[in-house]
């Protein structure tokens, strides 16, 4: 009998076991910002009084390198990279769908590959350079999959756009698509409950096909 394991299967055991790697090292941390705070306490009161008012408990600092830009934060061990992008910066673009890794609407690039940010905890992601929506245009000139993608009407109602888009850079970047179905299966992880796949693959083969002739 053989076993069957999908993209979304084999991505949600992959980070389940990243999740138990990174829990000693994020007690690890706790646990040394309780140490220094314990030696300000003792060492400095009025330091002690501004690290109390800075700092609140259960907390740790976290910077986030997020479309060329470095974020810091003070967030708990558990907040995802999703909440922190869309709850503490305020870059709304990725989109909190299913909030389990199975409909790809909050998807960013992670040193340039693709992740669910919504399965994922910003502390792991400290020292990467993340890649939101937000960061493919430059200024006012779209990337050219966001031309590609309205060009052929690969959107309704939008939501899932973000991730969509997302996703499809990255699996450029992958060198994945040779074909039409080579494209649907790279995307596979992106879910349009409006069904507008057909658009999608069209505008992904014509970045695809404008990449390779550009050489």
């Amino acid at each position: 009998m053989r076993l069957r394991i999908t993209r979304r299967r084999f991505g949600m055991l992959t980070i389940a076991s990243t999740l138990v790697v990174a829990k000693d090292a994020i007690a690890s941390r706790i646990a040394n910002a309780n140490l220094t705070k314990n030696i300000f306490m003792q060492t400095s009161p009025k330091t002690s009084t501004a690290v109390a008012k800075t700092q609140e408990p259960g907390r740790i600092d976290v910077t986030l390198r997020i479309n060329g830009k470095s974020h810091t934060l003070q967030i708990e061990p558990r907040v995802t990279l999703l909440d922190a992008l869309r709850e503490r910066i305020g870059l709304t673009g990725t989109k909190k769908g299913c909030d389990r890794g199975q409909c790809g609407a909050c998807t960013v690039l992670v040193d340039g590959r693709r992740i669910n940010s919504c399965l994922t905890l910003a502390v792991m992601q400290e020292g990467a350079e993340i890649t939101t929506i937000e960061g493919l245009a430059r200024g006012d000139e779209l990337h050219p999959m966001q031309a590609a993608f309205i060009k052929h009407d690969g959107f309704q109602c939008g939501y899932c756009t973000p991730g969509q888009i997302v996703s499809a850079v990255g699996l450029l970047a992958e060198g994945c698509p040779t074909s039409d179905e080579a494209i649907r299966e790279c995307m596979s992880g992106n879910l349009c409950r409006c069904g507008a796949y057909p658009g999608i693959v069209a505008a992904v083969r014509e970045v695809h096909q404008t990449q390779t002739s550009n050489g």
